[in-house]
């Protein structure tokens, strides 16, 4: 039961760093203009979204839930401190994302390009080209977008979140991947900050150096 606990701890944190998209850019294909006109105030909240910070839970696909705080610093860099006694911890450092388990003892390295947190930590979020929205849905107190890979190459697809009221603001994401499960991320109390420490976004292999080190 530990065992299996612990991969399900580590798979919330992977899936932060499933691949289900290319880039960061928005493509607005067979969209009403009243969605169209949507996604570019999405992607001027985001473009003007430089620091912030969050708590957040995150549920998988079988509803079970984990929470930490999230700190986001544009262009690139997030950080995801899970709660105790998880162990886990996600840093994007502008070009590589890092998740480090010290309950597994395993440290992983992906390219932030190919992870679903570059689409809302691209330095210029466009609308032109990369990633494909296929979906504006209208909800209750807001709305959300979803967008997939516009080459293709991956099934998967992500849908961020977005109230309305009392003012525009992200409040989670939801990424599908290409067996259709989905993991949610939920942000709570999401604040703009300023002065977020350059440390927060820095993540060394913590393992000894005898130790196999991670994806690149």
């Amino acid at each position: 039961m530990e065992f299996s606990m612990t991969l399900t701890r580590r798979s919330l944190a992977l899936a932060l760093c499933a691949a289900p998209l290319a880039g960061p850019a928005f493509a607005q294909g067979g969209l009403s203009v009243a969605d169209k006109a949507l996604v570019d105030r999405a992607a001027a909240y985001l473009q003007e979204l430089t620091e912030a910070k969050a708590r957040f839970v995150q549920t998988d696909a079988r509803g079970r839930a984990i929470g930490g705080q999230v700190f986001l610093k544009r262009p690139g860099k997030a950080r995801f401190d899970y709660d105790d006694p998880s162990g886990l911890l996600v840093v994007s450092d502008g070009g590589t994302v890092a998740v480090h388990d010290a309950r597994l003892k395993t440290f992983d390295r992906y390219p932030l390009s190919a992870t679903p947190l570059s689409v809302f930590l691209a330095k210029n979020i466009r609308l032109d080209r990369g990633v494909t929205v296929t979906r504006v849905s209208r909800l209750a107190d807001g709305f959300s977008i979803t967008a997939r890979d516009g080459n293709k190459r991956t099934a998967g697809q992500i849908t961020l979140h977005f109230r309305e009221a009392p003012q525009l603001a992200l409040t989670g994401w939801t990424i599908t991947d290409a067996q259709n499960r989905q993991t949610r991320v939920q942000l709570q109390n999401l604040e703009r900050t300023s002065g977020l420490a350059g440390s927060l976004f820095v993540l060394k292999d913590p393992r000894p150096k005898n130790v196999g080190r991670g994806k690149v």
